[in-house]
This record gives C-alpha cells, sequence and structure tokens, in this order.
C-alpha cells in the first residue's frame, strides 16, 4: 500500500475546519507582495480563524498571514516547507543533511514549537500526518511526527492562510501553535506553465522543475481545477575530509574516498505532484466538492563514514595489552577450524601488513570486510516517500438558513526506508550492500459535520453560532524490512554486528498494525456587542479510545478604538494528542555484547517490559496560552500589525534513554506471561517528560507607494521568540516515583534518580532557532519589469554538533542573507524571471570543531541560513 490523502474542503466561505472553532485576537502578517495595481484594490480574505463570514485580514479577530500564490512564486526555493520559511517570520525549518529519516520529511516550526504542534489544513479540512516520527529533529521537534507539506505544489495554491495562534479548542488536536491552511485554486477557466532551473554557486545541487495548472469546467455548474509538478534535485557537498580519513590516505590506504562523508543536501528523484480540486452547484442553495492530491519522490542522502580500522562490529577486533588496534577476522570455515588470527595490529594502514595479506586476504578460510571494503564505507540512506488523499463533501442551507457542510476524507503517507553501500557484517562475505530496512504507513480518515446559524439578539451584528461532529481513525502500520537487513547471521558470534549497518531492519516478529478512534464535538459562537467591539468564544470536547477524553476553550475580543487603530486578545487552553506513531511505535536493534547477542527496543508506553521500567500510558501535551495585539490600518495605506504571545506547554512528550533489564526484571516478566523479555537486554519508550513556556512578538507592516516611475510595495515581517524549559521529570529507578526539578538541578540528582533529557538538549530546545528573525522586502514594478529585493537576517543559535550531549558546543553569530530578482512581462501570456536565493553567497561561520572533531562537516549543520551558499536560478512562466 502506499499513498492515500488529507482532508481538505475547498471552496466553502466560512464553515470549514473539522474541529471547533471561534475568533480570536488577530495580527495579519506578512502579507502576499503583489503588483502594486493590485496591492491596493484588492482585499485579503481569510477563512481560518472564524466560522463566520469570512473577513479581511485586518478585521480579523486572529492573527492570520496571507500569502498568496505570486508571493510563493517570487523566491528562489521550490520545495514547500523553504517557501513557507521565506514567507512567514516564525515559520523555522533547518536543514537536514545527515539525520535519519528527517532527511526525508525535515520537521518545520512555527512559534517556536515543534512540527507537530502546527494543524495543517487543505481548503480548511485536517491533512493527515507523515508516517516519519522525527526521533532526531534538533531538540525541538525530536520525537515529533508532523504533515509533509513538501507533498504540495506552490502551482495549485490560490492562497496560504497562517492562523498564529493556539486554536486547539476551535480545530482539535496540534493546533497549539497555530494553524496553515492550503486553500486551492478553483478556476474553471485558463491555466498557467512553469519551467525553472537552478544551481548553488559552486556548481552543484542542479534544480530542474516543470509545473502546471489548468482550470476545466466541470458541466455547466462546476469546475475541475488541476495542477502538476515534476522536480529532480542535486545532492549537494561542504564537507572537509575527516581527520581519521585523511589519516588513512596518509598511511597509503588510496581506497578512501575524499571527503569520505559527505554533508549536504540530498538527492532528490522522480518527486512527482498531483492535486485537483473541484465543485459542483447542485441547486441554488447546495453544492458538492471535492479535492485530493497525489505525490511521491525519492531521496537518497550521505550517513556517518565507517573506518576500516575501528568501526565497532565490522572492523574493529579490540586492543591488545600495549592498547594497540587489532583486526576483527571472521572464521569462515563453519567448524571454526580455520584458525584465523585476532592480533592484527592494524597500524597506519592495515592493507600494508604482511600478515593481512598472507593470513586473511589470501586465505579463503578467514575474512575481514577489508576485503569488500579496502577504504572503509560511507552508507547512503533515504527512502521512497508516497502521499495521497481525497476529500468529498457537501455544503449548503437547510430550511431556517442553517447552514452544513458534511464532509468524509481518507488519507495515507507511507515511507519505505532503503540504504545502500553498507552491509550486514553477521553475514560475513555473503551480505548483500542494499537493504530495504522496512516501511511506515501512517492512515486517516476523518467524517465531519458542521452547522451555523446567524441569530438576531438584539445587537449590534446577529449572534453567530456554529457546531459541530468530527469522527476520526488513525492507524500507524509497520512493515518488516527485508530478511537479510535484521537476519542474525553466522558471524554474530564471533562479534559482527547484526542488522543493515546504520540503520538495522524492522524484524517481521514486530511488524503491525495498530489504531484508534476519536469523537469530537464542538460549539463557537461570534458577535459584535457594539459597532467596535467583537468577542468570541469557543468550547471543543474531544474523546480518544486510547487515552481518554479533553475538553478546551477559548475566549477572544477586538476593539476597534478608533478609525486606524484596534486592539486585539485572546486565551485559550490545548492540547496535542499523542499519535498513534508515538503511542505504538516498536524499533529493535541488536548488538553484540560480551555477555552475548543483546536485542535493545524502542517500545510502546503500553508494552509489559516497557511497564516494568516504569513506562504510563502517553498522556496529551496541555497548553494554555495567551495573545494581544494592536492592529493599524492608516489613511496613508500602512498597514501594521504586532502582536504578544505566550505558550505554556505541560507533559511535553520525549523518549527515555536506554534502561537496562535486570536478570529479576526478566524473570518477573517471565513469570507474568512475557516470554520474548529473555530476548531483550535493554528498552526505550516515549514519556511525557517536561514542560516549557515560549513567548514572543510579531510584528508585520506593509506600505505601499510611488517611486521612481513605477509603484513599489515594502513588507517588513519581524519576528523574536524565545523559549525556557521550566521543568523536567526525574524518575526514582527503583520506585518508579516522579518528581519534577528545574533544568539546574540535573547534575545534582539522587544516584537512584534519572533524567531523560540533558543539559545540551534542553539548550536545542531553547537556542537552535533564532531568538530574533526579519526580512525587509521591496517589490518595484515599473511598466514590463519588476525588481525584488529581499533582505532576511537571523539571529544567533546554539548548536550541540553531532548531538554530542554537548561535547561540541558551537554558538553561532547572526547572518543576513539577501535575495534578489529580475522579472520581465513580454506579453500577457509569458514573462521571465532571473533571481538569486542568498545572493552574496553567504556561509555561516565555519565549524571550529572540524579540524578536531572527525565528522568532517565544514559548517554547524543546523545553521538557519544552511550550508550551501547562494543560489541563482531562473523561470519562464506562461499563461493562458
Amino acid at each position: 500500500m502506499n499513498s492515500q490523502l488529507s482532508k481538505l474542503s475547498k471552496c466553502i466561505r466560512f464553515v470549514t475546519m473539522s474541529s471547533l472553532a471561534a475568533s480570536i485576537t488577530a495580527v495579519p502578517a506578512v502579507m502576499a507582495q503583489e503588483s502594486s495595481e493590485n496591492a491596493d484594490s484588492v482585499e485579503k480574505i481569510a477563512v481560518v480563524g472564524t466560522r463566520s463570514a469570512p473577513r479581511s485580514v485586518g478585521e480579523s479577530a486572529v492573527p492570520v498571514d496571507i500569502i498568496s500564490e505570486e508571493e510563493f512564486r517570487n523566491q528562489g526555493s521550490t520545495d514547500m516547507v523553504s517557501m513557507m520559511q521565506a514567507a512567514v517570520p516564525s515559520f523555522n525549518v533547518n536543514e537536514q543533511p545527515i539525520n535519519d529519516a528527517s532527511t526525508l520529511v525535515r520537521p518545520a516550526n512555527l512559534r517556536g514549537m515543534a512540527s507537530d504542534h502546527t494543524l495543517v489544513l487543505m481548503n480548511g479540512k485536517r491533512r493527515h500526518r507523515s508516517s516519519v516520527i522525527t526521533f532526531l529533529g534538533g531538540g525541538l521537534s525530536d520525537g515529533a511526527q508532523g504533515p509533509d507539506i513538501s507533498v504540495i505544489p506552490s502551482i495549485a495554491l490560490k492562497q496560504v492562510e497562517v492562523l498564529r495562534d493556539g486554536a486547539a479548542a476551535q480545530y482539535g488536536s496540534d493546533a497549539i501553535a497555530g494553524v496553515i491552511n492550503f486553500a486551492l485554486k478553483d478556476d474553471s477557466e485558463g491555466g498557467s506553465m512553469e519551467a525553472r532551473y537552478g544551481s548553488y554557486y559552486e556548481g552543484d545541487g542542479d534544480m530542474m522543475m516543470i509545473s502546471g495548472n489548468i482550470g476545466l469546467p466541470f458541466t455547466s455548474e462546476g469546475f475541475l481545477n488541476l495542477s502538476y509538478e515534476y522536480r529532480e534535485s542535486d545532492d549537494t557537498s561542504r564537507s572537509v575530509q575527516r581527520d581519521d580519513a585523511a589519516g588513512l590516505i596518509a598511511g597509503g590506504n588510496t581506497n578512501v574516498a575524499d571527503p569520505a562523508q559527505i554533508w549536504g543536501n540530498p538527492e532528490v528523484s522522480g518527486d512527482i505532484k498531483f492535486v485537483f480540486n473541484g465543485g459542483l452547484e447542485l441547486n441554488n442553495t447546495d453544492s458538492a466538492y471535492f479535492f485530493g492530491n497525489y505525490a511521491e519522490r525519492e531521496v537518497d542522502g550521505g550517513f556517518y563514514f565507517r573506518n576500516p580500522h575501528t568501526r565497532g562490529g565490522v572492523y574493529d577486533g579490540g586492543t591488545d595489552a600495549d592498547g594497540n588496534q587489532l583486526l576483527l577476522v571472521a572464521d569462515v570455515t563453519g567448524d571454526m577450524s580455520g584458525n584465523c588470527p585476532t592480533d592484527i595490529i592494524v597500524g597506519a594502514n592495515v592493507l600494508d601488513n604482511p600478515r593481512y595479506q598472507s593470513e586473511v586476504a589470501n586465505n579463503p578460510d578467514c575474512f575481514a570486510f577489508n576485503e569488500l571494503f579496502p577504504g572503509g564505507f560511507t552508507p547512503r540512506f533515504g527512502g521512497k516517500i508516497q502521499d495521497a488523499s481525497i476529500v468529498v463533501g457537501t455544503k449548503g442551507e437547510f430550511g431556517d438558513e442553517i447552514n452544513y457542510d458534511i464532509s468524509a476524507y481518507v488519507g495515507m503517507n507511507e515511507v519505505d526506508f532503503a540504504i545502500r553501500n553498507t552491509i550486514n557484517p553477521s553475514l560475513g562475505p555473503d551480505t548483500p550492500t542494499s537493504f530495504k530496512p522496512g516501511r511506515y504507513i501512517q492512515s486517516e480518515q476523518s467524517f465531519n459535520i458542521d452547522l451555523n446559524k446567524s441569530f438576531d439578539v438584539g445587537l449590534e451584528e446577529p449572534l453567530f453560532l456554529a457546531g459541530g461532529i468530527e469522527y476520526r481513525n488513525e492507524s500507524y502500520e509497520s512493515i518488516a524490512g527485508d530478511a537479510k537487513s535484521y537476519e542474525v547471521g553466522p558471524y554474530a558470534a564471533q562479534g559482527f554486528g547484526i542488522g543493515s549497518n546504520g540503520f538495522p531492519g524492522l524484524n517481521a516478529k514486530f511488524q503491525g498494525k495498530e489504531s484508534r478512534n476519536s469523537v469530537a464535538l464542538y460549539l463557537d459562537s461570534e458577535t459584535y456587542l457594539t459597532e467596535d467591539f467583537m468577542v468570541g468564544a469557543a468550547i471543543r470536547f474531544e474523546d480518544f479510545s486510547d487515552f481518554g477524553n479533553t475538553t478546551k476553550g477559548k475566549l477572544s475580543a477586538r476593539w476597534q478604538m478608533t478609525e486606524d487603530w484596534a486592539l486585539r486578545g485572546a486565551v485559550a487552553t490545548g492540547f496535542k494528542a499523542p499519535t498513534i506513531g508515538q503511542s505504538n511505535v516498536r524499533n529493535v536493534t541488536t548488538a553484540f555484547a560480551p555477555g552475548g547477542l543483546q536485542d535493545q527496543a524502542t517500545l510502546p508506553p503500553t508494552d509489559p517490559i516497557a511497564q516494568q521500567k516504569g513506562a504510563t500510558p502517553l498522556t496529551p501535551e496541555e497548553s494554555t496560552s495567551f495573545s494581544f495585539g494592536l492592529v493599524g490600518q492608516l489613511d496613508n495605506g500602512l498597514f501594521i500589525t504586532m502582536d504578544y504571545y505566550n505558550i505554556e506547554l505541560e507533559d511535553r512528550l520525549t523518549t527515555t534513554s536506554a534502561l537496562a533489564l535486570s536478570d529479576a526484571d526478566i524473570a518477573a516478566l517471565v513469570a507474568n506471561g512475557v516470554t520474548d523479555a529473555s530476548s531483550f537486554s535493554s528498552v526505550k519508550f516515549f514519556t511525557n517528560d517536561f514542560t516549557t513556556t515560549t513567548q514572543g512578538v510579531d510584528l508585520v507592516a506593509n506600505y505601499t507607494m510611488e517611486m521612481l516611475g513605477g509603484d513599489t510595495v515594502f513588507s517588513l515581517a519581524y519576528s523574536w521568540t524565545e523559549t525556557e524549559v521550566d521543568s523536567v521529570k526525574a524518575t526514582n529507578v527503583n520506585t518508579g516515583a516522579v518528581r519534577e526539578i528545574s533544568p539546574d538541578q540535573i547534575d545534582n540528582i539522587a544516584a537512584d534518580e534519572r533524567v531523560n533529557i540533558n543539559a545540551a538538549r534542553i539548550e536545542m530546545i531553547e537556542d537552535n532557532l533564532p531568538g530574533t528573525r526579519y526580512s525587509l522586502t521591496a517589490n518595484h514594478t515599473n511598466g514590463d519589469w519588476r525588481i525584488m529585493a529581499r533582505m532576511n537576517y537571523f539571529g544567533s543559535i546554539y548548536e550541540d554538533h553531532l548531538d554530542s550531549g554537548g561535547d561540541l558546543d558551537i554558538y553561532l553569530g547572526s547572518e543576513i542573507t539577501v535575495d534578489l530578482e529580475l522579472g520581465y512581462t513580454v506579453n500577457d501570456s509569458l514573462s521571465f524571471v532571473l533571481g538569486a536565493k542568498n545572493a552574496f553567497d553567504e556561509y555561516p561561520d565555519e565549524n571550529t570543531q572540524w579540524d578536531t572533531e572527525v565528522a568532517g562537516a565544514q559548517y554547524p549543520v543546523t545553521s538557519p541560513i544552511g550550508i550551501n551558499g547562494g543560489f541563482y536560478y531562473v523561470r519562464a512562466m506562461y499563461n493562458f
């Protein structure tokens, strides 16, 4: 199985969101940059944040950014995640050069929260999440499982609406940081085509993309809008030679690659995206709608170098009494009659050791992996991602002016991992060098009924009431890898590692499918108490089959103080339910130790073995947030908003460290019927582990003026964000008792206590994203010419380099990049653009650790400006 869908209702004006609703405090942020002839005449309308009639972003009771299709096109990035970062100041994403599954689906962050703290909609309907759980997410998103928005082609979008306010009481789980709604084009005629090519200044990372959109009539009463995108992107390399690899070459090993390890963007191939959106008028009051998507891509990225002298379980034979490194040699005779050496000293180059040549390389009874990979090896890790969704629904009006929207959706996301240029060491000379280590499938289905009606209660405007019910079913399926990716081969007992090296396959006995369902009820209201004072309230009850129910609420208000200025504010409670993947993910890595084979398992917290070590069922992450802001719409054309927000999040999810199972633990479990406990030596599991407070300020300003014979639109988008870890949980390993401690107490806990989050990860959560970020854009149009210039500022960050636990601290200073674009319109149909992202080829400060550390990363890999430097591109657009 593969792919499936999302949920997003389409041409629906006011009610669309599958959960609950209420209006809230607003701050229109990054306004779409348009040509000057449209900037003054087009009013930007959003449906997120309210179930009442759609409002302009200036009149909205919630902070909403409206990003037009044109703004997405006016930048060098082509994947949706990077496009969002350029358009929304509080939306951040890092490159993921070598980071396991995060390389396939990059986690993105809104308002300093994790990637799964933002709810993603399409046409107002909840979109399914990715099947990738981000075990390595730069600290902030560790363990997160958010949607994959990179499967959405920009050419399919009419606009993107970003609600930057806690909205779980309106739309349900995940909307702690906000909501992003991708609104699809609904034209019934015309279309466009685009071709784009780009490359980094270094001469690598070539990117080619073609896309198209067409609007068609769907009978005489409807429309069908189709969009397509195809993209290929080569990998990049910003590496220096590792110290150990350089030493091997100096020692005479000419088989070592230079560089031995690649830090850079992965290769993306076969990146296909297809979106359809349709609607049909049934009568004067009712209509039907349907939309969905299909996408697939293959990703192939770098991994860590395996040293041909010291890689454990492959080449490492331990050390002798004098501390000399020895070579791991296998006896392949079957009856251990080969008398293979165990004392060969590798020296500077084991290939030059006469004993290696005579007793191993030329001895059919003995084998070392230097014969297969004499220069070591560097696996390539990636996989194929497929995503599909479909939504069908009808909306209209019952009698007595009751509006309805009834919809159903199904969506799936699948990742099929792949790793090559590696081995299963326990299989010895018979090992394959490429593996399929397993597949994961996230599947979601939903049914929604939304109703709303206005009531005249004698106030300035009618009282708007909305209510509804939502049923959801989610499943997470783990499918075993090919047998040789996890097989315990005949050489495991001789000290060779088990499973595909770098990413062991999922064992068939641990594959399975887990599911849950939930039912939600919501009520939403909004009205004007006076002509200038609007209030809103929302409440939502949601019941989950796996952890119980929760009720959340929200209050909001907007006061038009003067003709030009308005105040707004909101207070809300919210939650994020543990995903079905987080509650049920299971993975096992097998290792060889002096005591024999050992299996280290990541288990569901409901598993009896995990419970033996103190695991308890996961509970929702709970948030309390408030915000207030100022909106100004001045007669001179200046539009400005400024909003402060504060989000306290309790019981945040993380994974434990490896917890050893004692003989007594195993005996007790076996006695209770857990017969497979005897195969595990240690376990890990998800747990609700710490509390944070995130606060910030978003400032947005837009101004249009005539200058230099044309019109210029100026836009400022500023974001300040600060996150603090307030407390972490310390667990008594003997009694299971839990107490909360402050982060500065971690190094002073009792000997019988443990914590699951170290000081380096706390600093990553607090400081790995820029505290201050802003962009200043000028878009000038003069006749057939258009010039755009954008300055981007990124504040300083901290990086725990290579997840070293604080051993390789890096503190990066602030960075500034500039984007430039020059466009020319040939005629009404054809136009060309030449542009550059990071036009002055800025790089982050060089990694001060790389000359003493062996990983070969020239730059800090989580730098907010990336590690690849400048990127130029050309575009051709044809409209019809």
